[in-house]
C-alpha cells in the first residue's frame, strides 16, 4: 500500500510503498524502467533479481538499489512478496545516498554498497510488523537527511528544471531553450547528473505515462495521449523497454482484466 511521503522527503522520494502480496504461484515479475531510482527492501526472504537477458547479474539480496536504466529487470519469486519499495528522484540520489544518480546508472547493487551507514536497515525491518515497515524507513531516511542530506551538493537548478521539462514531455530542444542552454551543453550536464541522455529521459517519461494509462483506454488512445506516433510505435517501445508487448504486461500484472485492449474501467 502506498504511504504519504513526509514533506521533508518529498523532493527526494517520489513514492514509498509497503507491500505484502500473495501471487498464487512461483513466477517472474518484470521490473520496468522509469525516471526514478528504485530501492527495494524485502521482508522475510531476500529479493531474487537480475537484469533480463543477463543471468550473471542475478542474485538474492536483502536490499536492491537499481539506477536509471532503459531495460527491464526480472524478479523471481516463490508466490509471495513482502517489503518496502521506494522510488528515489535524481535529487534524492544526492541527498539520501550521497552520490549523483549517474554513478548508479544501469547498476543493481545492495544499499550498503552505496551507503554503508544503512547496512543494518534490512535487519531492522525484519524486527517490525508489516504496518510499521514504511514508517521505519521514513524515520531512517529523515535522520539520514538531517545528518548529511543538507550538506550534499544538490543538482544544478537548471538541470533539475530541464529534467522536469523532459519528464513533462517537452522535446530536447524545447527543454534546452527553457533553461537557456544549447542541446549539446544540456546533454552533457544531464548525462553527468543521471547517466542518461535527455532523449532517454524523455523516452522513459513517456513510457511511464503509457504504463499509467494501460488498461484504462484503448491502446491507440493511450499511444496518442502519450505522444507516440501510433499504436505500433507504442508496442515497439514496450518491446524494447519492458521486453514484452503492453497487452502481455497487462495479462501478467492484471489477469482479471477481460479485455487487455481496453481495460476494466474504460468506458
Amino acid at each position: 500500500m502506498g504511504r504519504p511521503v513526509h514533506p521533508a522527503l518529498a523532493p527526494y522520494v517520489a513514492s514509498l510503498r509497503a507491500y505484502d502480496v500473495d501471487l498464487g504461484a512461483p513466477g517472474v515479475h518484470r521490473g520496468l524502467p522509469g525516471t526514478t531510482l528504485t530501492l527495494v527492501l524485502p521482508a522475510g526472504e531476500p529479493l531474487d533479481v537480475g537484469w533480463a537477458g543477463r543471468p550473471e547479474t542475478r542474485a538474492r539480496r536483502w536490499s536492491t538499489l537499481s539506477g536509471l536504466h532503459a531495460h527491464p529487470a526480472q524478479i523471481h519469486h516463490d508466490g509471495h512478496q513482502a517489503g518496502v519499495q521506494l522510488a528515489l528522484t535524481t535529487a534524492g540520489a544526492r541527498a539520501l545516498l550521497g552520490v549523483p544518480a549517474a554513478a548508479l546508472a544501469g547498476t543493481l547493487v545492495e544499499l550498503e554498497d552505496v551507503v554503508p551507514a544503512l547496512r543494518d536497515l534490512p535487519e531492522r525491518l525484519a524486527g517490525v510488523g508489516p504496518e510499521q515497515r514504511a514508517a521505519l524507513v521514513q524515520q531512517v531516511l529523515l535522520a539520514r537527511l538531517g545528518r548529511s542530506g543538507r550538506a550534499a551538493r544538490p543538482p544544478r537548478a537548471e538541470v533539475g528544471r530541464a529534467l522536469a521539462a523532459l519528464t513533462r514531455g517537452l522535446r530536447v530542444e524545447e527543454a534546452a531553450a527553457e533553461v537557456g542552454y544549447s542541446r549539446r551543453h544540456l546533454a552533457t550536464l544531464v548525462r553527468a547528473e543521471c547517466g542518461l541522455t535527455p532523449r532517454d529521459v524523455r523516452r522513459l517519461a513517456r513510457f511511464e505515462r503509457a504504463r499509467a494509462g494501460l488498461g484504462r483506454a484503448p491502446l491507440a488512445e493511450v499511444a496518442h495521449r502519450c505522444g507516440y506516433a501510433d499504436q505500433a510505435h507504442l508496442t515497439r517501445e514496450w518491446g524494447a523497454l519492458a521486453g514484452c508487448a503492453p497487452t502481455t504486461w497487462l495479462r501478467e500484472e492484471f489477469p482479471f482484466l477481460q479485455d487487455p485492449e481496453v481495460g476494466a474501467d474504460a468506458g
